[in-house]
């Protein structure tokens, strides 16, 4: 197995069991300070718009980097980087210990967002809105909160004179969610001087699980799935509309999308998912855990299995995934279609390729009419897609899950820790390629059943964002003393 994942959870179980006794901390509410400034940071940040189409991750940074710079951070450790005016990076140096020999910390934050179609929201998706209890705006789940929560603890420790015993790196970048300029990709080319790390920490990634405001399990990513995009597309002569024709670009497409929408990947177990389950089996009641433990089984029960994958959030655990996201067609509503196209987003299980997927994709549309293309991160299509796998899963270190036990044990005393396979991607994807022991964990708490990344009415709780700004303040501190 290239991930020792029982050995970790054994491991982390016996660190927990030995800190558990001395650790009788309940959380605090922030201080009114500290409330005030997160507060203002997050507000900040999530009305500066920093969408691919229109925005600026660069005013962003800026902004960022004059409060860094406010709170005694020298200027020559808070740089701007990037391929363009509008795609600057930031890269925030909090110095260590002078004559240290340990290597730093790198923490991965992406500035941008996806696009929020204000016509759809029930609120100004770019400004922070206090509602109920919540925070709404476009950023609040992902992840404009830990960039906000990372900002606000590197001017907290540093007015407080905080020395950690290795430099801490936060990397405040553009263009995780699409777009030509992927920051983290760039610094490592072209500023690799900058992030060099022993080790990355990525709050993008993992979490902690609630169900109805009540934590049940913190999860960390242990691995994640492959992004790909690729394109599905007809061209035809077209003609008058007058003369209808079976042979139409968008009834291809519509065809194949159909056959996708009705098509199931494989189901298929690793290591790290296998473990979650094994977990989570434990945790779960009645018809659930027993259908957990099923689909452990040798074989797995399909029954077991399609009651599972019913389920979206677990559907996404036990198999590759793929689903249209755009459509385009026509060039006049009185004239045949010369063209359609759709775009299919896939999150891929480790171990497969995005050439492999696009194969699959060519066997689903099954119509010799259709192009299937890969798309790259800059929307270049390439009629072959990448031989990319997921990075192997990094091992566990002690020297970051002992701490992170301490201060979950300090704040949710007996919450279980459980690695996770992301379902989605993250920037980990290009440390963990280059050998980096990256790790997804956030203090933040959101309830299973209102996930809203990346959809309508983003919003978070109020209270939980509080609680990740207690959490980052003393995980920073647990790691680096």
């Amino acid at each position: 197995m290239p991930f020792q994942l029982r050995s970790m959870l054994a491991a982390a179980s016996l660190t927990a069991a030995l800190l558990a006794t001395s650790l009788h901390a309940q959380p605090t509410p922030l201080d009114p300070a500290t409330k005030a400034l997160s507060h203002a940071i997050f507000k900040q940040l999530i009305e500066i718009n920093t969408t691919d189409s229109i925005g600026s991750v660069t005013t962003a940074a800026k902004a960022m980097r004059t409060r860094l710079l406010e709170a005694g951070l020298p200027a020559a450790d808070l740089t701007l980087a990037g391929p363009n005016d509008r795609k600057q990076n930031l890269v925030a140096r909090y110095r260590g210990a002078p004559g240290s020999k340990l290597q730093p910390i790198l923490i991965l934050c992406h500035l941008d967002v996806v696009e929020a179609p204000q016509a759809e929201w029930h609120t100004d998706p770019f400004k922070l809105v206090e509602k109920d209890g919540y925070f709404y705006g476009r950023g609040t789940q992902d992840m404009k909160d830990n960039d906000a929560i990372l900002v606000t603890n590197f001017i907290r420790l540093k007015r407080q004179g905080f020395i950690p015993n290795r430099d801490l790196i936060l990397a405040l970048t553009a263009d995780e969610e699409g777009g030509k300029s992927n920051g983290v990709d760039w610094l490592l080319k072209n500023r690799p001087e900058l992030v060099k790390a022993e080790i990355v920490l990525n709050p993008d990634a993992g979490g902690i699980d609630a169900n109805h405001g009540t934590p049940t399990v913190m999860v960390v990513e242990a691995t994640e799935k492959l992004y790909g995009d690729f394109q599905l597309s007809v061209k035809n002569p077209g003609g008058h509309s007058s003369l209808p024709t079976k042979d139409n670009a968008i009834y291809h497409v519509a065809d194949a999308l159909s056959r996708l929408e009705h098509y199931t990947f494989p189901f298929e177990l690793n290591p790290v998912s296998r473990a979650y389950f094994e977990k989570m089996a434990t945790l779960e009641k009645g018809s659930v855990a027993a259908d957990m433990r099923g689909i452990l089984r040798t074989p797995p029960d399909p029954a077991a299995e399609a009651r599972l994958s019913a389920v979206p959030r677990y559907n996404s655990v036990l198999r590759t995934t793929c689903v249209s996201t755009m459509f385009s067609a026509g060039q006049a509503p009185n004239a045949l279609p010369q063209f359609a196209q759709s775009n299919v987003n896939c999150r891929i299980l480790p171990g497969h390729t995005q050439e492999e997927i696009r194969q699959q994709l060519v066997k689903i549309a099954n119509d010799a009419a259709i192009t299937v293309q890969y798309k790259d991160d800059a929307g270049a299509l390439f009629d072959k897609g990448t031989e990319r796998v997921s990075p192997t899963p990094p091992a566990l270190r002690l020297d970051v899950f002992g701490p992170l036990n301490k201060v979950v044990n300090a704040l949710h005393p007996g919450l279980p820790i459980l690695p996770q396979m992301e379902v989605g991607a993250s920037d980990s994807v290009y440390t963990m390629a280059l050998g980096i022991p990256s790790y997804g964990i956030s203090g933040i708490a959101i309830d299973i059943d209102d996930l809203r990344m990346h959809g309508r009415d983003e919003r978070l709780s109020i209270a939980s964002y509080d609680e990740g700004v207690d959490f980052y303040y003393r995980f920073l501190q647990a790691l680096t003393q």
